[in-house]
């Protein structure tokens, strides 16, 4: 699982560029996580978000 989460975060979210410094680095990876949990419709969980599937079952 954790491999094609790597994968999709660097395929589809170029994480794995060079960033110019730390703080560029974060940044990006905050608005993938973002992206990622709220935004990308996964098949896995029938076309919603994470956060939609977290809701629903709360």
């Amino acid at each position: 699982m954790a491999e094609c989460v790597n994968g999709i975060l660097k395929d589809e979210f170029y994480l794995d560029q060079t960033f110019d410094s730390v703080a560029h680095a974060k940044s990006a990876a905050k608005k993938t996580i973002n992206l990622y949990n709220d935004v990308r419709l996964h098949l896995s969980l029938d076309y919603k978000t994470p956060n939609m599937v977290y809701k629903l079952s709360a």
